[in-house]
């Protein structure tokens, strides 16, 4: 009768668990070069996983908006977006602007976006920040909610939190999320 009992019990479990979709959590990532994200954007989009901006996503890290389509994508409140023009060393090693790489970053934003970094005088040597209302105006929020992808772990109540240098975290984690 335990058996049958914890046989069935086990039968139940598996019937009743939901798939998971993996979500992959964008944070504290600075940007790059702008072909390794257009590299990793397209793998990420091909997978059809969603994408949750939970904290600062800037440069080329912003490629994001336009790879993944809209409806993949949410922001928390703690996201934002950091824009500016694209740039190469100069002969001298000074960042210089660089014009085409400039335009094709642009032409990669969906309209809204392109719409809002105009207002703000296009993309500059300077960086523009969308986040807030405004970029919840854009995109849907989202919410984690046991901030399981968070970057701080107490380990007891009197041991301050241990945290990852931005540098030494990876800039997009792979976080298991109910369907």
């Amino acid at each position: 009768m335990r058996l049958a009992t914890g046989l069935l019990a086990a039968v139940l479990l598996l019937v009743g668990m939901a798939p998971s979709q993996a979500v992959v959590r964008i944070a504290d990532d600075r940007g790059g070069r702008i072909g390794t994200y257009v590299d990793k954007y397209q793998g990420l989009r091909s997978s059809g996983e969603s994408v949750i901006i939970d904290g600062l996503c800037a440069s080329a890290c912003t490629i994001v908006l336009g790879a993944i389509p809209h409806d993949k994508i949410c922001v928390t409140s703690h996201a934002t977006l950091g824009f500016h023009a694209a740039w190469d060393f100069g002969a001298n090693g000074r960042a210089i602007t660089n014009p085409e790489a400039t335009q094709m970053l642009y032409s990669m934003y969906p309209s809204p976006v392109k719409r809002w970094i105009a207002a703000r005088g296009g993309l500059t040597p300077h960086m523009i920040f969308l986040r807030g209302r405004e970029l919840q105006a854009l995109y849907k929020p989202c919410y984690l909610d046991a901030q399981a992808s968070t970057t701080r772990t107490p380990v007891d109540a009197h041991t301050p939190a241990i945290r990852t240098p931005a540098r030494a975290q990876a800039s997009v984690i792979r976080v298991l999320a109910p369907r």
